[in-house]
């Protein structure tokens, strides 16, 4: 769950409320908010060039786009088995309450019914796999359908090795911008909930990898006469 509660409850209540307003003007929130990637940390590999295109959103006049990037000290394996299950991405999601597959095995062109836990400027949503690629480890969603405010919503998740060992997972979207909320407004809320998710599965797929240690240096049980 998120470190700081009052902030995230502060953006749910900022995005949930048509009439509210930012300081910024609109011209400054397209400049900050248009193309805002979270710079990747100095020991993150860099994109390779197949997966960075999946990344580059085109973005609308009244849609913003970002990205959050997350280190794990988990395999990428690891990850992966946990970021590829469309069907339960209630697994590192906390703000997910359930979820249910509507069409398809999992695989691209299912859809799943999303439900979302109470507080949320939303209740459930249909979305569609539009990517899954087991050997870029690349998995992209969009949102077809539903009771929320984020219309067009795009999401596209790679995983990567780090130099150093573990995973670099990056995560980006494009969105509408709800009426009566600006960009930046827009952009810090689903960054907010993006780096929750991220976080959560980090901590998730780490827990998974010391499990998968710990059985596979166990000493095997001796015979029974």
């Amino acid at each position: 769950m998120p470190a700081n509660p009052p902030k995230s409850s502060l953006l749910l209540h900022r995005i949930n409320d048509t009439t509210s307003s930012s300081a910024a003007t609109p011209s400054s929130a397209a400049a900050s908010c248009q193309k805002r990637w979270c710079a990747l940390p100095p020991t993150a590999a860099p994109l390779p060039d197949a997966v960075a295109r999946y990344h580059s959103h085109p973005v609308g006049p009244n849609q913003c786009s970002s990205a959050v990037v997350q280190q794990t000290t988990a395999p990428v394996s690891t990850v992966w088995s946990v970021v590829r299950r469309f069907d339960n991405p209630q697994a590192y999601k906390h703000f997910v309450k359930s979820c249910h597959v509507l069409v398809g095995g999992g695989d691209v062109g299912s859809l799943r019914e999303v439900h979302v836990i109470s507080g949320l400027p939303a209740a459930n949503s249909t979305e569609r796999l539009e990517i899954l690629d087991d050997e870029r480890h690349v998995l992209s969603f969009s949102v077809v359908g539903g009771d929320h405010r984020l219309a067009n919503y795009r999401s596209v998740t790679t995983l990567h090795v780090a130099p150093a060992g573990g995973t670099v997972v990056v995560e980006s979207y494009v969105v509408d911008v709800p009426p009566g909320n600006t960009k930046e407004d827009t952009c810090v809320f689903v960054d907010t909930i993006v780096r929750c998710n991220l976080q959560s599965l980090a901590q998730i797929a780490e827990d998974l990898a010391r499990r998968s240690k710990s059985v596979m240096s166990s000493p095997p049980a001796a015979p029974q006469s």
